[in-house]
């Protein structure tokens, strides 16, 4: 098992307090630049006001490959309407100007790293307020020139395990990461509809022998209910393509606004009464 993280990272902060007040990580997904670019930061602000503990902010690429179509379509309006990785990073220290505390994420690909440069990201990542990085391919065997420019920065590297995972491999995957442990609920892409949570009980406790770092769910999670039942058996539940669905069609920022606080509270509520 791997031993506990020394408390230094927003993740580590976040993930300690919520374990003193009994409580589980509720971490919302959004694509940057999607409805707009104008109105990414005050969405990252709104999900915090309504319960967000941790928020996972999808960089747009062309070729989404683990994201289903609701997330690859964002993807491509995103993008369309010039929203890249420089962009996200402005995002990311647009929201730090008013919130120092709240963990984010970047969930994303390889390829525009790859552009950026390696080292040439990590600086601008960790000088934005960058606090995790999920790279959906690139394992850990694959990382680990880049795990170093992370670990001098204070970036956690974010690992996902599958059902598919094999029991070795988890144990590897489980000592190299770090911040916490995300483990997807199915086989498949994002946004599918076919969540068992009590499917989750056995994997969760098999992981668990493997590391202490907290163990967050996501994949199939689309509303309070859902939520819910995967908040009694994890430390964290990251709830994406309902919401990115939700913001697709909206014509103002106003009405993108309303529509978080409407998703996200009733996800909070329930979430904390499980």
């Amino acid at each position: 098992m791997t031993t506990a993280v020394k408390i230094s990272n927003r993740i580590d902060k976040r993930f300690t307090a919520l374990k003193e007040q009994g409580r589980t990580a509720l971490i919302p997904f959004m694509t940057a630049g999607d409805p707009s670019p104008d109105w990414t930061v005050s969405i990252m602000h709104r999900l915090v006001s309504e319960g967000a503990d941790l928020i996972e902010l999808g960089v747009p690429f062309s070729d989404p490959t683990a994201d289903g179509p609701v997330i690859q379509e964002a993807s491509e309006r995103a993008i369309e309407r010039g929203v890249g990785l420089a962009q996200v990073l402005q995002m990311v220290t647009a929201f730090r100007a008013d919130d120092d505390q709240t963990p984010v994420i970047l969930m994303g690909y390889l390829n525009p790293i790859e552009r950026f440069g390696h080292a040439a990201f990590v600086a601008a990542a960790a000088e934005s307020g960058v606090d995790g990085v999920l790279l959906v391919d690139c394992p850990p065997e694959e990382m680990s020139g880049f795990r170093k420019l992370l670990d001098q920065q204070g970036i956690y590297p974010i690992c996902l395990v599958a059902p598919t995972t094999t029991v070795a491999r988890r144990e590897m995957i489980a000592g190299f990461a770090a911040g916490f442990v995300y483990y997807v609920s199915f086989k498949g892409i994002t946004g599918a509809n076919r969540l068992d949570a009590d499917a989750l009980v056995g994997p969760l406790a098999e992981l668990r022998q493997f590391t202490d770092l907290p163990l967050v769910v996501g994949f199939g999670v689309k509303d309070a209910e859902s939520a819910s039942a995967v908040a009694s058996c994890a430390q964290g539940v990251v709830i994406g393509s309902a919401l990115v669905s939700m913001l697709a069609d909206v014509k103002s920022e106003t009405e993108a606004l309303q529509m978080i606080s409407d998703f996200v509270a009733p996800v909070r509520q329930a979430m904390d009464n499980t």
